[in-house]
């Protein structure tokens, strides 16, 4: 059986659009969702198939029955090794589902059992993966070239924990705010074993740009977040959070002022026409795998690419896409009388949506006057070609927007071959060296 079946959830865990926590932190249930994950593990592992699949959700009994659940524990065992025993574990929050991480020991080497429970705590979603290693730098970071130091962004009750890189040759140099995609990202962007945001903050640092990134709010504010179900929207998710960090850029000494550029990543891409119309103060965007088209009509686009590689029948797949295009369509029929309700849609609340309807970020950034980078992986699929088709469409031919796709790199910016899909984002890389210098270059020009 392929790696890649093992992994199978609605939706990618990587390129969903959760926003809030859907209650406040319980001990009491971390702890129960600890003992179902270690009881699902130890069932998985000893060859209790039926056990397993009374466990799953409709949708894991669809994707995984029975006999593949075999297939399942055959390729993880030819894998690592005969099963040992059950070690740590930790937890994350994500959207509606607790995600509960057994660490394993095999025969042959240590490995994460990833298992996702949704609020009825069935399982909802399975992959076996390498236990995490060290983050190692990539070849082109020259550490001796900055240093780093712990900041804050903004302040009040939404101030984020920060790290700021800063090079040491020089006296006055160029900064750069890393935004990120879609979920609560750490300062790194972390994804699996990958740390695309600290690639890209010390491989440009080591080429003397000072960088700067940050805790995203849904990650460190999550359950504060609830107070605001009624009326979140994306100026509450991300662009306050960017504009603060400009602002925090602006009173650093070193900084050259008028050198202060923003760089959005997937979500965070997408919203650097409306970042860039909030400050047009700013030096120039650099636009990492930019959304073009209304999430929710990605989102499907998403699901229906993962079902593809689960293994399912193609009557299997119709059935679930269906299922998501059902939500899809409710967010399209979304008004301002729909925020006085506690519904959300894909885990957001109506308020959300509505304050996205009808944005065009290609559109929006054709009245932006400062210099943009748009950079795209021809692999990527939650973010696509045809997205970057609409940049090139909208500024294609002005002189201050410069466009490069990389034909073998996925969402993170990594190196790949063949389709890619949420297991490859599993695989230890790093953000591509031409990537960094590509940056680093139009920064400096």
């Amino acid at each position: 059986m392929k790696r890649r079946l093992l992994y199978v959830a609605l939706v990618s865990l990587f390129a969903g659009i959760s926003l809030l926590h859907a209650r406040q932190p319980d001990r009491g249930r971390e702890d129960s969702t600890i003992a179902v994950a270690r009881a699902f593990v130890g069932m998985f592992t000893s060859g209790e198939d039926a056990k397993c699949v009374a466990l799953f959700d409709s949708t894991m009994k669809m994707l995984m029955p029975e006999s593949k659940v075999k297939e399942a524990r055959d390729s993880v065992v030819a894998r690592f090794g005969a099963f040992k025993t059950q070690l740590q574990t930790r937890t994350q929050k994500y959207m509606v589902y607790d995600i509960v991480f057994v660490r394993c020991q095999f025969e042959r080497d240590r490995a994460d059992a990833r298992v996702v429970l949704n609020a009825s705590r069935k399982v909802a979603g399975l992959f076996f993966s390498r236990a995490l290693a060290e983050y190692r730098a990539p070849a082109y970071v020259k550490r001796e070239t900055f240093r780093e130091e712990e900041v804050i962004v903004g302040s009040g009750k939404w101030a984020l924990h920060g790290t700021l890189t800063l090079p040491t040759r020089a006296k006055s140099f160029s900064a750069i705010v890393l935004v990120h995609g879609s979920g609560p990202n750490d300062r790194d962007e972390t994804i699996g074993p990958n740390k695309p945001f600290r690639d890209l903050a010390w491989g440009l640092a080591s080429n003397g740009v000072a960088v700067l990134r940050y805790e995203k709010r849904t990650k460190e504010h999550g359950p504060k977040l609830i107070e605001m179900k009624q009326s979140f929207t994306v100026k509450d998710e991300t662009i306050d959070d960017a504009l603060a960090a400009v602002d925090l850029l602006r009173k650093t000494g070193g900084i050259d002022t008028s050198r202060i550029f923003v760089l959005g990543h997937s979500l965070g891409g997408m919203l650097v026409p409306r970042i860039g119309m909030a400050d047009p103060h700013i030096a120039g965007f650099v636009v990492l795998a930019g959304a073009t088209r209304p999430l929710e009509d990605i989102i499907v686009e998403q699901t229906s690419h993962i079902l593809s590689l689960s293994g399912v029948t193609a009557v299997q797949q119709k059935k679930q896409v269906a299922e998501i295009e059902k939500q899809r369509d409710m967010v399209k029929r979304l008004t301002k009388a729909d925020t006085a309700s506690a519904d959300s849609y894909f885990a957001a609340p109506a308020s959300y949506w509505i304050d996205l309807q009808g944005y065009d970020p290609p559109r929006v950034a054709q009245s932006l006057k400062i210099p943009l980078l748009i950079l795209q992986g021809e692999r990527d699929y939650q973010v696509t070609m045809k997205d970057f088709d609409r940049w090139k469409a909208a500024l294609q031919g002005r002189k201050r927007v410069t466009f490069k796709s990389y034909p073998r790199l996925n969402h993170l910016f990594l190196e790949g071959e063949g389709t890619s899909g949420p297991a490859e984002y599993e695989n230890v890389g790093h953000v591509e060296q031409e990537v960094i210098e590509d940056i680093a270059r139009w920064l400096k020009k």
